[in-house]
């Protein structure tokens, strides 16, 4: 499903929601210009939810990235005392499948900071600078790609956590510590060949 089906989906959601309160205020004993208000503001409201939920789009999503995935790209935001920020660390990846082939469609994910994971997140960066693709897991403990892990190439994050929409200063009820989902624990390796059917024999 294509993010902007989520957007639409989500809109509609609003408007059955906005719809059923309308015909609850119709049935109210009000003056038919509050009424008409009340109507225009709901209507114009889920209209203006659509054109809003478009800036959702590019914020890095606070849930658990793909089982394995290609690393593309990655923003490490440290963390600012003054600010009482914890820091975050973005990444952007395609996930893969048990072939090792990349899906074609690229998400930004946001993690909780360490200081390890950001050093791991740095050095995969000046690997892929280098011309060496990266690829990672999503559990330490999980060697989906089939082959053996490198020695040292592990990383571990299980530190505190970091708010969704690109805010790096967490906490609070939206945070994902307290909604679930996020990845706690992310495996960085060099990109592994994708694994090609056997030819068939001749």
């Amino acid at each position: 499903m294509r993010e902007q089906t989520y957007v639409v989906l989500l809109a509609l959601s609003y408007a059955a929601l906005a719809s059923l309160h309308l015909v609850l205020l119709m049935t109210l004993r009000v003056r038919r210009a509050a009424k008409a208000a009340g109507i225009v503001a709901m209507s114009a409201l889920y209209i203006a939810t659509f054109y809003w939920t478009q800036g959702l789009l590019g914020w890095s999503a606070a849930i658990a990235v793909p089982d394995r995935f290609k690393l593309i790209a990655a923003r490490v935001v440290e963390p600012d005392l003054l600010h009482k920020r914890s820091g975050a660390i973005h990444i952007w990846v395609e996930a893969m499948d048990d072939r090792n082939i990349p899906s074609g469609v690229p998400r930004a994910f946001l993690l909780p900071y360490s200081p390890q994971l950001a050093s791991k997140v740095s050095e995969a960066e000046d690997e892929i600078k280098k011309g060496h693709p990266q690829g990672g897991t999503a559990n330490i403990f999980n060697s989906a790609f089939g082959n053996a892990t490198p020695e040292g190439a592990n990383v571990r994050a299980n530190l505190g956590s970091a708010s969704a929409g690109g805010d790096p200063s967490g906490g609070g009820m939206l945070a994902p510590s307290a909604v679930g989902g996020q990845s706690s624990v992310v495996n960085l390796i060099p990109l592994p060949p994708p694994l090609l059917p056997p030819k068939d024999a001749p």
